[in-house]
């Protein structure tokens, strides 16, 4: 080392000194130290990589498109990546591995059998992963969709009530109101006969009205008027799409200065002062009144979902706090208004693809309400089969969440005797599997009576799973189910809707099932019942 050190002060044009030589010594050690740790970290990765990439050979794979990219660019989020997904799913029947570049391997399962261990595993074993959620948590905090562990399993048991039928049924009534809303704006559009609407547009500000009055008893008139919460939300569904497809912007730093990462902060700020405000106005209310005086006052009232978040209390006795809330409420809005925006959208266009479906429905809503009544009650809904079956034939073929990622923390075992090893990431294809011929026979067809209620019974329970499935399955399921009923079943009985014979439908998977530019079909307004 001296020689050098020597040669060093010489380059240098430096003294001799003990100092100097102990000082450029030092340097030189350091300097090798850090190259010897990157050396060190880069061999240790190669040896994780090489053996991992050796447990996953048995997981079967398309070929990639080159070494750098692995599979990038070959399932783009457009109608061609989907069939691509179609194609491979009818040629591997369980797994898709792909490589999200060099390095990164992804399991997709899209078999019922490959999906349970997964869904059904612990939700410690197989949380949601950040890769493919972490851009949501500054806007959602850390709700029930992003939450992991104790503090998971705590607000899974504190909001479940939320969701029971004694509360859904009284949302029945604030579904028919915004589906009065949104039919009357309807009505002056066709007032000079049918007319092409974009479902998506309409749908989507309709299901964010309903929305709004069961979380909040706010009523927005968002479906007639512009409003900066609205605005701001839909900023953020745009924004968070656009930062995926946008490498760079993957990388926090460099996000936050970009003209996105300044909008998509300004977006976040507006809906969280909202929020926060609607929660701090509810919070002193109750405060005021005490929990006996704010419960009578609540009778014969819908509650709400803040009402029922502030009055939620764990077994220790404590209560969930403004943050917490928050973060709750933000969750189940991005996550309740959008989906079944989705869904409904889809339907509306499978029974304008098949007139003969669509008029059957009709038929069964109209003996159901035999001109009596232009609403529907919580108890009709279950007096809906075959609409019903329409519905969920239509989450098969379209479902508004294509898929879902959980990051396997332990392994977890295969049927076939495969295993997942710790930490990859496993891609539940929704999608996949309500395509694969293996599972569904002629999958792209659609056919409403494979949901008779005769035919299911030899079926998985994780052959359909518009939901997901398991500990972490969608915990709104039934509020969005008799939503989708509400609407489809008041559409029918009011609107013939057709297809656009100009227009090509194109998938589109985002956050959500979505067309490009916009999913257009004929409303033309039936004679309305006085």
């Amino acid at each position: 080392m001296l020689p050098i050190v020597d040669h060093l002060l010489d380059v240098l044009n430096l003294e001799r000194t003990p100092f100097r030589t102990y000082a450029v010594t030092a340097l030189l050690l350091l300097f090798v130290g850090i190259i010897a740790r990157a050396l060190l970290k880069i061999m240790l990765f190669i040896q994780e990589y090489s053996a991992n990439a050796k447990r996953l050979r048995c997981f079967p794979e398309p070929p990639r498109r080159s070494w750098i990219l692995g599979h990038l660019g070959m399932f783009f989020p457009n109608e061609e990546g989907m069939q691509e997904v179609s194609k491979q799913v009818s040629k591997l029947t369980y797994y898709i591995k792909t490589w999200m570049g060099p390095v990164i391997p992804l399991i997709s399962l899209i078999h019922p059998d490959t999906i349970k261990p997964v869904v059904a595993a612990p939700a410690s074993i197989a949380p949601k992963d950040e890769l493919f959620y972490g851009f949501l948590k500054p806007w959602l905090g850390d709700g029930l969709l992003l939450s992991r562990g104790e503090k998971w399993v705590r607000h899974r048991r504190l909001l479940t009530p939320a969701f029971h039928f004694d509360i859904l049924k009284h949302y029945v009534k604030i579904f028919n109101q915004s589906t009065d809303i949104m039919h009357a704006k309807w009505r002056r559009l066709c007032t000079k006969g049918p007319v092409f609407l974009d479902m998506f547009e309409h749908i989507s500000l309709m299901t964010l009205d309903s929305l709004l009055k069961c979380t909040f008893s706010y009523d927005s008139d968002c479906q007639e008027k512009p409003s900066d919460y609205i605005a701001a939300i839909y900023d953020l569904s745009q924004l968070i799409v656009e930062r995926e497809h946008c490498l760079p912007h993957h990388f926090d730093f460099i996000y936050r200065f970009s003209s996105n990462g300044r909008k998509f902060q300004r977006a976040c700020r507006i809906v969280h002062e909202f929020t926060a405000n609607v929660v701090q106005q509810r919070k002193k209310a109750l405060q005021e009144k005490g929990s006996a005086n704010w419960n009578k006052s609540k009778k014969g009232k819908t509650q709400d979902f803040i009402d029922i978040l502030l009055l939620s209390k764990d077994e220790d006795g404590n209560t969930l706090s403004d943050q917490e809330m928050r973060d709750e409420v933000d969750t189940f809005m991005f996550e309740g208004h959008d989906t079944t925006a989705s869904g409904l959208s889809w339907i509306l266009y499978n029974l304008a693809s098949h007139p003969k479906y669509q008029e059957k429905c009709r038929e069964e809503v109209t003996q159901l309400l035999k001109g009596e009544s232009t609403h529907l009650e919580w108890d009709d809904l279950s007096l809906l089969p075959f609409t019903t079956m329409c519905i969920k034939e239509s989450l098969r073929l379209h479902p508004p969440v294509t898929a879902v990622s959980r990051r396997c923390t332990e392994d977890i075992a295969m049927p076939d005797g495969k295993v997942i090893p710790k930490g990859n990431i496993s891609l539940i294809s929704i999608y996949g599997t309500h395509h694969n011929p293996a599972v569904w026979p002629n999958p792209e067809v659609y056919d409403p009576y494979r949901f008779d209620p005769s035919s299911t019974d030899e079926r998985s329970s994780h052959a359909f799973v518009p939901f997901s499935a398991g500990p972490r399955n969608c915990i709104g399921q039934n509020f969005a189910m008799a939503e989708m009923k509400v609407v489809l079943a008041l559409t029918l009985l009011n609107f013939k809707v057709a297809l656009d014979p100009n227009r090509v439908v194109r998938r589109k998977p985002e956050l959500i099932l979505r067309a490009e530019g916009g999913l257009w079909l004929q409303v033309e307004a039936l004679k309305s019942k006085s």
